[in-house]
């Protein structure tokens, strides 16, 4: 399915299939977003109208590509990665993509970058897309939360884990900290929520849809 809807909904990239094939080369896990999946984040920043944009794990930079390509030529995007040879994978793939002029890389402890940003009085951000460790989710939906402003739209992917999150008695951490994440959310007094599960190339997972109030 992912492939017929990738042939009939996407038209082919040459440049993205470039940066992917870059990142293997370079040895980066294959754990980006699917096509589809990169296009409706692209989507979503478009249709939430942001331009400001903040991701917490670049990996290789597809995403942050699609994230730029949401933002339009005027937009910015700040993303956050913690091993300086993805970063320098990252830079070089946005660079190929041609929006560079709007993409940040900044190295380091995201949790420590996000704090000092905040002291900093960055942002707001109107879209913030997290998908780095699971174990700090919950730091990272914080943080998003203080660099938010009302109607910003939040996004944190892999909250299923092939269905892992529903067991109560997993000791994975990736599975605690997302339900610990979704322990944060459930009456938050400035977040509505919802869970998304999908499958696909990617297996079986989903995402959180978050928007500050």
């Amino acid at each position: 399915m992912d492939r017929y809807f990738e042939d009939r909904l996407l038209e082919e990239d040459p440049v993205l299939s470039e940066v992917v094939a870059a990142s293997e080369r370079a040895g980066l896990p294959a754990i980006q977003l699917s096509a589809s999946q990169a296009k409706q984040l692209e989507l979503l920043v478009r249709i939430a109208g942001a331009t400001q944009v903040l991701e917490v794990g670049t990996l290789g930079g597809y995403s942050a590509i699609h994230l730029a390509r949401g933002v339009g030529a005027k937009g910015r995007v700040v993303t956050l990665e913690i091993d300086p040879a993805h970063a320098e994978v990252a830079r070089r793939n946005i660079e190929l993509a041609g929006v560079a002029d709007r993409v940040e890389v900044i190295e380091g402890s995201a949790l420590e970058i996000l704090d000092s940003m905040i002291m900093d009085g960055d942002g707001p951000f109107d879209f913030i897309f997290i998908d780095a460790d699971k174990e700090s989710n919950v730091g990272y939906v914080e943080r998003a939360v203080a660099l938010g402003r009302p109607g910003s739209v939040i996004l944190v992917d892999n909250v299923v884990r092939d269905g892992g999150v529903a067991d109560e008695s997993s000791e994975r951490p990736d599975i605690v900290g997302t339900r610990a994440m979704m322990d944060l959310l459930h009456d938050h007094p400035r977040l509505e929520a919802t869970a998304i599960q999908t499958v696909g190339v990617k297996g079986y997972d989903g995402f959180a849809l978050l928007v500050l109030s």
